[in-house]
């Protein structure tokens, strides 16, 4: 290759990062000092989101910030959702964004803060290469280790008219600050704990394979994949085991880190087809498909697949490259088995019939475009029904 032709990379993360027990605490003092007067804080619909947001608010109270709660974002956030939170965003005149909870609050969160500079309709701004004015001030609280939503420039939103969920990319949409304090995370329960695992395993794993994967990224992906096969267990087992909770915190920050500069691939864009059809919960989506997936790319990357086997404790050293690469497909199977994962899309809801519509939406999403083999719609389907 000729130094014309190689490519050129950027590197994208929060500003602030604050991780550790108690790091939530220090939530006023970051505000004030990126220029928040009053904060929108959004959370989820459930009464423990927004007991959430209101003891985020108490924080900021006591550093002089004032706030309003949205506690509109659904599981799967969708357009109204985003559309409402701006509305209240610019009725009650707030000059900063806040975020607590999953993903889902945090993308929508991004969503209100796009419209709040920008206008318009959110579908607007659906896949990647919009130019778009500077968001307002935003901090995300994450409860949970999983989506990485708190330090990425991604967004998903549910388009409630055609049923599909649009995935958002810029660098705009990452956070001034994210806080990811595992005292918040306790309370998952093992359910939810296992699905957002699991996510961020298909975050590290999907950044590790991608056609644009660095070192750095690498180095981040493997170090997560480490961590969450060690402690993902122990977290969905006792949700109390602090140790566990701080380092799966650590695990999906790392994934994002790795997906956020890498992108991901044919596991998001067919799992977002299926959140946005049916409303299924994307962990569980992702964790069904992850094997799935990659048995498709690792017939023409099985050299990618033998480190994640040794990163999820395979020995491999007597092995070939195509022994490796099949040992990490089983490792990602036995692990989604020991912490409850449904063992396939029938179980949660899904139908063979949907399947072609599903395929042709999972194409156009953005996230297939870095994944290391491109596949036809025949394909996908084919993927889609080995995971019944």
């Amino acid at each position: 290759m000729s130094w014309g032709e190689r490519m050129t990379y950027t590197f994208y993360n929060p500003k602030v990062a604050l991780m550790g027990a108690g790091c939530v605490k220090d939530i006023g003092t970051q505000a004030k000092q990126i220029g928040g007067t009053k904060a929108l804080i959004v959370s989820g619909v459930s009464k423990h989101g927004e007991e959430l947001a209101k003891d985020i608010g108490e924080l900021l109270k006591s550093s002089g910030v004032n706030f309003v709660i949205y506690a509109g974002a659904e599981p799967n956030p969708t357009d109204i959702n985003v559309h409402k939170g701006a509305d209240m965003y610019k009725s009650q005149n707030c000059d900063m964004i806040i975020a607590v909870g999953g993903g889902s609050p945090m993308d929508c969160a991004k969503g209100i803060g796009i419209l709040a500079t920008n206008g318009g309709k959110i579908q607007d701004y659906e896949g990647a290469g919009h130019d778009l004015k500077p968001l307002p001030p935003l901090i995300t609280v994450n409860t949970t280790a999983g989506t990485a939503s708190e330090m990425t420039s991604f967004a998903v939103i549910t388009d409630t008219s055609r049923h599909i969920k649009m995935a958002l990319v810029d660098w705009r949409l990452t956070a001034d600050v994210a806080i990811n304090d595992p005292e918040l995370m306790i309370s998952m329960p093992p359910a939810l704990t296992a699905a957002t695992g699991m996510d961020a395993l298909t975050h590290a794993v999907e950044a590790y394979v991608s056609t644009i994967s660095t070192p750095m990224t690498d180095s981040a992906a493997i170090k997560a994949i480490e961590l969450i096969t060690q402690y993902l267990p122990k977290a969905v087992e006792n949700g109390k085991d602090i140790e566990a909770r701080e380092m799966m915190a650590y695990a999906e920050y790392l994934a994002g880190v790795a997906f956020n500069n890498a992108s991901l691939g044919y596991v998001h864009a067919m799992a977002h087809q299926l959140g946005g059809f049916y409303n299924l919960p994307h962990g569980v989506c992702n964790a069904i498909l992850l094997p799935h997936v990659e048995s498709f790319n690792k017939e023409i990357v099985p050299e990618k697949f033998v480190p994640i086997a040794k990163a999820m404790g395979v020995d491999v050293s007597g092995m070939d490259t195509k022994a490796g690469a099949d040992a990490a497909i089983e490792e990602i199977k036995k692990l989604s088995a020991k912490i409850g994962i449904p063992s396939g899309l029938k179980e949660i809801g899904a139908k063979e019939e949907d399947f072609p519509v599903l395929a042709e939406n999972a194409l156009k999403d953005v996230c297939g475009l870095t994944n290391p083999k491109q596949a036809k719609v025949d394909e996908i389907i084919a993927i889609y029904k080995n995971a019944m």
